[in-house]
């Protein structure tokens, strides 16, 4: 429900970027089925290689962040969302590109369902960090000064390997009172790429529950409900 009320803000003729994860899976299926009933021409910008195939099978037409600087609509999920529309993202591995993607767009949306609104950052989730493989233990170590435990991230032993080609450390902080400080420190560490908090990156999140779809803006408040 909560994908298919994002959908509707597609309109002919933008570029619309396309996230990465469980939810924008269902999403980008959605987009393909909403463009071709409604004959749209639209572009899509996907932030992994896994949405680049998931969209090329739904039929929407692709371009690269190089060719276009200018988004007009980004759709992604997130594994985490406070009261000011701050996020953790990364569960799916394409928080740099994410960002990259976000950072360029004119409006983005993040699609969720009602399990992933919490109080404070980090309560429920790990913050994931992309940082190069060169000397990751002397980074892994630099982020655990600031009060995390830091686990790199594998999947059936090895380590998993971001689209960059880069590893992801899991920082467990508990919690993340300050956001805006800890992403700022963590950025100046060396070898850090990028963190999975994204903030004041989020024009809209449209929750999906069991009472219905609930849109929140900028200030937390509810913009409108559908039962």
């Amino acid at each position: 429900m909560a994908a298919e009320k994002a959908v509707e803000y597609i309109q002919d003729g933008m570029t619309v970027g396309l996230g990465t994860g469980s939810t924008t899976a269902y999403t980008i299926k959605k987009i393909g089925e909403y463009v071709n009933k409604n004959k749209l021409t639209i572009t899509g910008i996907p932030t992994s290689n896994r949405a680049k195939k998931l969209a090329t099978e739904c039929k929407i037409p692709l371009a690269d962040l190089d060719e276009t600087s200018e988004i007009d609509l980004t759709i992604d999920g997130a594994d985490e969302v406070d009261s000011n529309m701050n996020l953790i993202k990364g569960g799916g591995g394409a928080l740099t590109r994410e960002k990259m993607v976000a950072y360029y767009s004119k409006r983005v949306i993040i699609v969720i369902d009602e399990t992933k609104i919490v109080k404070c950052l980090g309560c429920d989730f790990p913050l994931p960090v992309e940082i190069v493989k060169y000397g990751w233990r002397a980074t892994k170590k630099s982020l655990e000064n600031l009060g995390c435990v830091a686990d790199l991230r594998k999947i059936v032993d090895e380590p998993y390997i971001t689209d960059n080609g880069n590893y992801i450390l899991d920082c467990d902080f508990e919690r993340i009172d300050k956001p805006e400080e800890l992403d700022a420190s963590m950025h100046i560490i060396p070898g850090v790429v990028e963190t999975g908090l994204f903030i004041d990156l989020v024009d809209e999140v449209i929750v999906g529950s069991k009472q219905g779809i609930m849109s929140l803006g900028r200030t937390g408040a509810p913009l409108s409900s559908k039962g």
